[in-house]
Parts: C-alpha cells; structure tokens; sequence
C-alpha cells in the first residue's frame, strides 16, 4: 500500500519514520522506561512531521491571533503561526497525504514527546479521497511559557487508520471465567507478579537480578511457553523516497 506525499509550496517537508528514542526515557535511571514495551510500539508508530527550523511561540493568555508570540529562527514558509486564537498554534504539513481506499490518516502530536505548557490536539482525515490540505494544532494551556521546537523536532505524528474499524467492533462486558485458558494464565502471572514484586527486595534472589519480569516483552506466556507469533517487539515505517 502506498503512503504519497504530494509537496505543496516547492518545499518537502520534513517527514521520517517515528523514532524509537525519546530524550527523557534516555535521562532516567538505566532508561527503565524502554522495559514498557507497549510505550515503545506507539514511540515507533506512524511518522514524524518534524519543524523545518527552530522556533519559539508564547501565548499572553488573550484570544486573538495576536496573543501567540512566534519566534523563528530563519523564515521558512513551514514555520508556524497563530491562526485560529484562543491560545493555538498552527503548523502547516505542507503536503498533501493520500492513502489507499479505506483508510484514514490520524495527525496527532508525536507519541510519547510531551512539551510543558501546550498540548497537540488530534484529529482523523479521510485522506484517500480529500484535495483539502490539514494542519496540525497545538493549544497552549500556561501563559506565559515559551514552547520550542528544535530543528528537525517532530510537532505531528501521522498514523494510518481503517475508515470504519471503530464502528465495525462490537463491545461487551464478560465474566473473566467465561475464557477458561485467558483466567488461568491471568491468574498465574497475578501470583507470580505477586512474588515477583515480594522477592524484588531480597537481596540476591533471581527477580533482584532479573529487576523486571519480561513475559509479555519477550511474547510468551506466564508458564514460560510461545506466545501469538505475530508478537511485536519494534514497529518501523519506511522512509519516504522520491
């Protein structure tokens, strides 16, 4: 299936696969933060629309366009501006995305890279179809605060979506003994979780070296045995090519 980015002002935007790092998961003790598998897999998820230069924007707390203070660096006709008031700011993908029939493109702030004092607002395009370009926004929540992106930072996460999969689900509520084999193996990792957690504070026991239980990192099951095959353990897109 083809992902195409259609150039809109002569320039290419800067768009790569999402990263698999993060600056304040490579900051803690040991990075304890990449243990978390499922953090990780969304980290890795979709691509990375990234600020073509470095810019600072401050919101004064009033709602006009005027209230958002932008700063660029050097002028790039991809710089954000303050667009819409009330405290958000724009940025221009600069392209047109078109994806296969079917599927949506969700743009939402990247994973996992949180900023003080301003939050990404999401939204779901059907770009299989649409001529009309979107932008991404993020909406300051502290006056008086700078919010900076880098050069080459990533201000919006794009993530392909079946059109019509949310709807297509049926949810219900049931008694966890309703599946016997999913009971028995979520009540065999809850008591060796237990344990696990216990012996953490004895000192040279096999979890105290182990640090951290790895079951559903490595894909098996509670007993040790294989897991689903199709387990995941990294998620990369391809790099656009020209």
């Amino acid at each position: 299936m083809k992902l195409i980015a259609y150039p809109l002002s002569g320039v290419e935007p800067d768009i790569r696969p999402a990263r698999p790092t993060r600056d304040w998961l490579d900051a803690l003790p040991q990075q304890f933060g990449y243990r978390c598998l499922p953090l990780n897999i969304a980290s890795q998820h979709g691509w990375e629309v990234c600020a073509p230069t470095r810019v600072t924007a401050e919101w004064d707390s009033g709602t006009g366009t005027e209230a958002i203070r932008v700063t660029p660096d050097e002028p790039h006709p991809l710089n954000p501006a303050s667009h819409f008031g009330h405290g958000i700011l724009t940025f221009h993908i600069g392209a047109l995305l078109r994806t296969p029939p079917g599927i949506n493109l969700l743009v939402t702030a990247p994973f996992n890279h949180p900023k003080d004092g301003i939050c990404g607002l999401s939204g779901i395009i059907e770009t299989d179809w649409s001529p009309y370009p979107f932008t991404m926004n993020w909406k300051f929540t502290i006056a008086g605060i700078e919010a900076t992106w880098e050069k080459g930072e990533p201000f919006a996460a794009i993530i392909p979506i079946p059109r019509g999969l949310m709807e297509s689900m049926e949810p219900e509520f049931q008694p966890l003994d309703t599946d016997p084999d999913l009971a028995e193996r979520y009540r065999t990792w809850a008591v060796s979780r237990s344990q696990f957690n216990h012996d953490l504070h004895v000192p040279d026991s096999e979890a105290a070296k182990e640090r951290w239980q790895k079951g559903y990192y490595r894909g098996v099951n509670p007993d040790g045995s294989d897991g689903h095959p199709e387990h995941q353990t990294k998620s990369r897109g391809k790099p656009f090519i020209r």
